[in-house]
């Protein structure tokens, strides 16, 4: 189901893209604001980013990602940005974001209206915080005021909207431009179609794939198939790991740590290559008042590491999770392999990453691979369109 969006007119929204970029240029601040053959861009170093593109006629189409923002891959379920999509966008460019993730909003103009999918109540695209400044004339001049007076900048954005635009508007607004960075201020206002005689790049009309791979499941869903089947998947039958110092050593901080001073303590701990996570058991190991902050966790991150490393084996791989039960006199110690234990509580969102399971499960023997390791592939999440 698609949408309509209220943004200005493509021709507007053009000249303002292209007179920030053009300006960003003038002084000397390449990258943020652009302009090309293909289009304007717009990239922050976060790594989010947006383009925007005219096409034949009144056609144009703006499209980017933010990386705190996206119906497409974040949302349940997720929104597919081309959905109802027109022929006419280009394809070749768009499919492969989306197929990537890398596709957050599409939104096209056509008939005079600017269109894009539904999304759910109360979910953002994160397109005006991309953007926001070229949405309005308003923005537009407060981005301008930032580098000289806002009388000027109103001379300098009315001079770029009748396509007159000068070096001297720039050399108003600017104080003392270098004079490489005004001509290539004045170089990318041509491209822009701001001065006289020049006119705005346009691409040309793409044409659908007659398929592509659309998302099925969110990155949400796709974690929750993989961990509701590790919470039915059983234990695979391998030796137990023999004694070693490393376990004795974390039986001893841990008896030490007891939380009344009587040698019993808890321990609920995940663990894979790169990551770690504990949980309170019935008797977490206790902070002591003298000692740093976290000081306890990066000593217990430390041992549970050094432990993982030496029990594991290039047959049965590593165990991910592990409980310890500690008394004055003895240890009660349970390992997972292959299954997501019930003692290890799963909010439906924080869980062990599917890249990381994926490099447990490769350095085990295929016989030591449990069966939702099939889950953990990338294509589970897609369907063909």
């Amino acid at each position: 189901m698609l949408t309509d969006v209220d943004l200005p007119a493509p021709g507007l929204l053009w000249t303002r893209w292209a007179t920030l970029s053009a300006t960003h240029v003038a002084l000397g601040r390449t990258g943020s604001w652009s302009i090309d053959d293909h289009g304007a861009g717009r990239d922050l170093p976060d790594g989010s980013w947006a383009r925007f593109a005219l096409l034949d006629g009144r056609r144009a189409v703006l499209y980017g990602d933010h990386h705190e923002h996206s119906a497409a891959g974040r949302d349940d379920p997720p929104a597919d940005p081309l959905t109802g999509a027109p022929d006419w966008l280009p394809w070749a460019t768009l499919a492969p974001l989306a197929e990537r993730d890398r596709l957050g909003f599409v939104i096209w103009h056509e008939s005079g209206r600017w269109s894009r999918v539904r999304y759910r109540d109360g979910w953002s695209d994160g397109m005006t915080d991309l953007v926001g400044p070229v949405l309005t004339g308003e923005g537009a001049l407060i981005a301008l005021t930032r580098f000289g007076p806002r009388p000027v900048a109103e001379r300098l954005l009315a001079a770029a909207v009748r396509a007159e635009l000068s070096a001297m508007h720039f050399t108003d607004l600017l104080i003392d431009p270098a004079p490489d960075q005004l001509a290539a201020a004045m170089a990318t206002a041509t491209r822009g179609g701001l001065v006289p005689g020049s006119a705005a790049p346009r691409i040309e009309p793409g044409r659908r794939p007659p398929m592509r791979r659309v998302r099925r499941l969110s990155q949400g869903e796709h974690d929750r198939l993989v961990w509701a089947a590790m919470q039915d998947s059983p234990e695979l039958s391998r030796p137990t790991p023999p004694t070693t110092t490393e376990l004795d050593t974390l039986v001893g901080w841990l008896q030490d740590r007891a939380p009344h001073a009587d040698g019993r303590c808890s321990l609920l701990a995940y663990s894979d290559a790169t990551s770690f996570s504990a949980q309170p058991g019935d008797r977490p190991p206790a902070d002591r008042p003298d000692e740093e902050r976290y000081a306890a966790f990066r000593r217990l991150t430390e041992l549970v590491r050094a432990l993982r490393r030496a029990e594991s084996d290039p047959r049965y791989g590593r165990w991910l999770f592990l409980r310890i039960e500690t008394s004055a006199a003895g240890v009660q110690v349970e390992r997972r392999y292959d299954s997501w234990p019930p003692w290890w509580h799963d909010d439906g969102v924080s869980g062990p990453w599917r890249t990381n399971l994926q490099e447990e499960m490769d350095a085990r023997l295929p016989r030591y691979r449990p069966s939702w390791v099939t889950l953990l592939d990338p294509e589970v999440a897609y369907r063909p369109l």
